[in-house]
């Protein structure tokens, strides 16, 4: 499905029903938003593992500007900005009032933002591996020398300097860096070759707007109960960030997957659903 907004066409799908029986009643579940990561990549590595949620919500995937299924345009607008606000109109497009907002890793940084520019339109906040400024870059870099190979340590440089030229060279990337963001990384192979990739907008992110990255003193404003998850062995988004993350918002819980890197829907896929429905469920 297809939403004209913005000037752009966003793709966005929805898993689960809205409106459920309950004995001689109809109930309403929850509408929960999942924010993909990237940015260059898709919504569809969220599935299935998600799915398991919409027992509890209504799930509403899209993907944003210039990626996945989503409307290509002008390289330019294919910023954080744009993304969050894209978010606030789909919003308002399916007329949806608090929803519940789901993002891993830039999706984190898109939900963060959101909540503290609509912290009104939230009734919950979870990210997932994500960081809160763009300090985060030279310390994935710090790791990476540490950890990774000189293959690793040659193509990330694509990556840092945000000049990827072909969608093969990013599935390359991928490909030769997944050891890195998954303890089991065989299992995302297939998720990837699925994925439809966009070298414009990962390098619109690295080469430009997340080298400014800031929403620190920003999280303050964020008023809905909210979960923060990391991976305890995340390269590109250490849990470091994630406690500062933590610190900063009112009313946040915070939980490290001892069994992760940054990939935890591959890593403790079981354990992350049972946190999140967990929490909306007790926050509820």
């Amino acid at each position: 499905m297809y939403a004209n907004i913005r000037g752009t066409q966003i793709y966005f799908d929805i898993e689960g029903a809205g409106l459920v029986p309950q004995g001689n009643q109809m109930r309403e579940k929850p509408v929960a938003f999942l924010i993909h990561g990237g940015p260059g990549a898709d919504h569809t590595s969220y599935k299935p593992t998600f799915s398991a949620l919409s027992n509890k919500m209504q799930l509403v995937y899209f993907d944003h500007r210039g990626q996945g299924r989503s409307a290509r345009g002008d390289q330019s607008t294919y910023t954080l900005d744009q993304n969050v606000e894209d978010m606030e109109a789909l919003r308002q497009y399916l007329g949806l009032e608090k929803i519940i907002a789901i993002g891993g890793s830039y999706g984190g940084m898109v939900a963060l933002t959101y909540a503290t520019r609509y912290p009104q339109n939230l009734s919950h906040l979870i990210v997932i591996a994500t960081v809160p400024d763009s300090r985060f870059l030279k310390r994935a870099q710090e790791i990476l020398q540490e950890r990774g190979t000189s293959e690793q340590i040659a193509i990330a440089q694509y990556l840092w300097n945000g000049n990827f030229e072909t969608e093969e060279q990013l599935s390359d990337y991928f490909r030769i860096m997944h050891p890195l963001y998954s303890f089991t990384a065989d299992s995302t192979q297939a998720v990837q070759r699925r994925s439809i990739l966009s070298i414009e907008a990962i390098n619109e992110a690295f080469g430009g707007f997340l080298r400014s990255y800031d929403v620190l003193d920003q999280l303050h404003k964020i008023t809905a109960p909210t979960l923060v998850i990391a991976g305890r062995h995340d390269w590109i988004c250490p849990p470091e960030f994630s406690e500062e993350i933590a610190q900063a918002i009112p009313n946040s819980d915070l939980r490290i997957f001892e069994n992760s890197g940054h990939l935890i829907r591959v890593d403790e896929p079981e354990a992350l659903l049972d946190a999140i429905a967990g929490f909306i469920v007790y926050k509820k």
